[in-house]
């Protein structure tokens, strides 16, 4: 499952989306907004899609984790539109057959959407001022 998504992500639904019969554990990360960065208090973030493109990223990444790991089935949901502190704006999950194959890919595909950007991002402090990362 690849999804950008403007609803509230729920980690148990694709947790259980991504778990197969073979499956020996599924490793998860759970993306949240903090309320804090660059020494500034967040009030909130904001993620806006770039079309098709943002999905296309996030297919290519679980393609490559995929290949490189012997995962048995893995999703990523990337939640758009204004968030607030402590809100899900990431979930991945990764199913495969053991615990080291699962958190490896698993922390490729977080290393990767960090890397990728598939999504425009704008974090507004409570200051007043704001950051973009296009």
């Amino acid at each position: 499952m690849v999804e950008i998504t403007s609803t509230v992500v729920s980690p148990e639904y694709i947790v259980k989306a991504t778990k197969t019969a073979d499956s020996g554990c599924v490793a998860t990360y759970v993306g949240l907004i903090r309320d804090n960065n660059n020494e500034k208090a967040v009030a909130s973030v904001e993620y806006s899609g770039r079309g098709d493109h943002a999905a296309a990223v996030l297919q290519s990444i679980v393609d490559e984790a995929k290949k490189r790991w012997p995962v048995n089935e893995m999703s990523i949901v990337h939640r758009t539109g204004v968030l607030n502190v402590g809100d899900i704006n990431l979930v991945i999950a990764v199913a495969a057959g053991h615990r080291g194959e699962a958190f490896a890919a698993c922390s490729f595909a977080v290393d990767q959407f960090k890397a990728r950007r598939p999504t425009d991002k704008i974090e507004r402090y409570l200051d007043g001022t704001s950051s973009s990362a296009f």
